[in-house]
């Protein structure tokens, strides 16, 4: 699926969807699923701002429990299970443990007691049962961690995911089922006909030109640009978007064998230690964040603090600047209401502005599929599917086995395996693209299983415009670390004259 902006031309829409993150391509994909002649446009890559600068969890969010929003941690658990069940290939089981020691906010019983009641709340959908542990038996799971004042823990299980393809098989889906896409495309403003929006200006940051697009019903999926979209609607509307600040470490080597619940000293806050790729996540901060949606960035005070912390679970592990591979930082857009950030509810909200565009507001990335169903409810008035069923586009099992796969390519069984992981099915494409040109099976570089095919893969059939759409969310290289930058080279030497975003 190439990138078609003039498709957009001299056409109404059913449906126009403003903003490519997880909400805005869950919508497009279930709306086109119902038969509606939809459009999505997003100003930067898919899933380029706050939807690829998650921890990489679904989870029903253990943390939840203690402001009593059970209802919404019971929605998220069974949300879990519908992403593992329909792209098993980007979400996986993961495991974690919580150290509890003495002095920490929250006692041992207490976390004992959390913990016994996800588990209930999961039901059938339970992963694995939780586990209770001595000191010694948390000891001997991660040596590494802190003894002194350990008083035990708990093992658990959630799934992580790769949300930047996540989101991207998402907006495949949609356009699978004959939705139009585009990024790269920036709405300018809204166009009005007795004071109701029925369309968009918009501008192509590719080419420069302009172009209008109507629909009947536009949906902003803005996340934290909803407060600017509001304004550019009405100057004189109220910011309903409350936008709290979430940095990440990726820290060199594996820290640990499974994910870390650990709890701050400083603030009490819950961050996690958790294994990425070979290397470590560790995050995240939650801090009030006053600037524009662009400008967000990691800052020393965020790193430390998060260093600073985590040097507590593992006190002989020396964690300095020069472990850092990269950094990266996103906005929560949670419902503007009082309270420190991290009590701020991570429900959803969606309304209706009196020029008639829906909105839609906070929500947990785990509960992204409710989100769409329920802003699909508020247009259509249809009532909300019980099904759980929700194939995405690398779902199901590939035509041929692992090792099928590797005897009809040549590749190595490990390369194939990682095709498989990241693209599932569809890895099928990627190697039909290798037998056709030989050349494309050479790998990018010595920092990963990625070859040459992928790129071409990227720019043909997932609308890749510039190499950081490649290195950050296609494959994604940006997590390794990768001294010699050869990977990134070879992309560039792969899409010509196309510059870095």
């Amino acid at each position: 699926m190439k990138r078609d902006v003039q498709s957009l031309r001299e056409r109404e829409f059913d449906l126009l969807i403003v903003g490519g993150g997880i909400n805005g391509a869950a919508l497009a994909h279930l709306a086109a699923a119902r038969g509606k002649r939809v459009v999505l446009l997003e100003k930067n890559d898919f899933g380029s701002g706050t939807s690829s600068k998650s921890t990489k969890l679904i989870h029903g969010g253990l943390r939840y429990l203690e402001h009593f929003e059970f209802d919404l941690v019971a929605e998220s658990l069974r949300e879990r299970a519908v992403q593992l069940k329909s792209a098993p290939h980007l979400v996986r089981p993961l495991e974690f443990l919580i150290p509890v020691y003495r002095g920490d906010a929250r006692p041992l019983w207490k976390m004992q007691l959390g913990v016994w009641f996800y588990d209930l709340l999961s039901g059938s959908r339970r992963i694995k049962p939780h586990r209770g542990l001595s000191a010694a038996q948390v000891l001997a799971l991660e040596p590494a961690l802190r003894k002194e004042g350990l008083l035990g823990g708990i093992t658990y299980y959630d799934a992580q995911m790769d949300d930047a393809r996540l989101v991207l098989e998402n907006v495949l889906s949609a356009t699978s089922r004959g939705a139009i896409v585009a990024n790269y495309v920036e709405v300018v403003d809204f166009l009005k006909v007795g004071g109701k929006v029925t369309g968009v200006k918009a501008r192509d940051a590719v080419t420069g030109s302009e172009l209008t697009v109507r629909a009947r019903k536009i949906v902003c999926a803005g996340g934290p640009w909803t407060n600017e979209f509001l304004k550019l609607e009405d100057p004189g509307a109220a910011a309903r978007v409350r936008t709290t600040k979430g940095v990440h470490v990726v820290y060199r080597g594996s820290l640990t064998n499974r994910a870390i619940f650990a709890s701050a000293r400083n603030d009490r806050r819950v961050f996690f230690i958790i294994p990425w790729k070979g290397n470590s996540l560790i995050g995240t901060t939650d801090t009030d964040y006053a600037g524009r949606p662009d400008a967000v960035a990691s800052e020393a005070a965020d790193i430390e603090y998060l260093l600073g912390e985590t040097r507590r679970y593992f006190p002989n592990v020396p964690l300095g600047q020069a472990g850092i591979i990269t950094t990266f930082a996103g906005l929560r857009p949670l419902i503007n209401e009082e309270g420190s950030p991290s009590q701020v509810s991570r429900r959803h909200v969606i309304f209706e502005s009196s020029g008639g565009v829906v909105y839609v507001i906070g929500g947990k990335y785990t509960t992204y599929r409710i989100i769409a169903l329920d802003t699909l409810r508020k247009i259509y008035k249809e009532e909300r599917s019980g099904s759980e069923n929700y194939p995405l586009y690398g779902s199901g099992n590939p035509a041929a086995s692992v090792k099928a796969l590797v005897s009809q390519s040549g590749l190595k069984e490990a390369t194939v395996q990682y095709l498989w992981d990241t693209y599932g099915s569809k890895c099928t494409r990627v190697l039909d693209l290798v037998r056709a040109d030989a050349a494309l099976k050479e790998s990018l570089c010595s920092c990963s299983p990625a070859i040459r095919a992928q790129v071409v893969y990227a720019i043909q059939e997932e609308m890749a415009v510039r190499p950081e759409d490649v290195i950050q969310r296609r494959l994604p290289l940006g997590y390794l670390d990768c001294p010699s930058r050869n990977c990134r080279r070879e992309i560039g030497r792969l899409m010509p004259g196309l510059s870095s975003a």
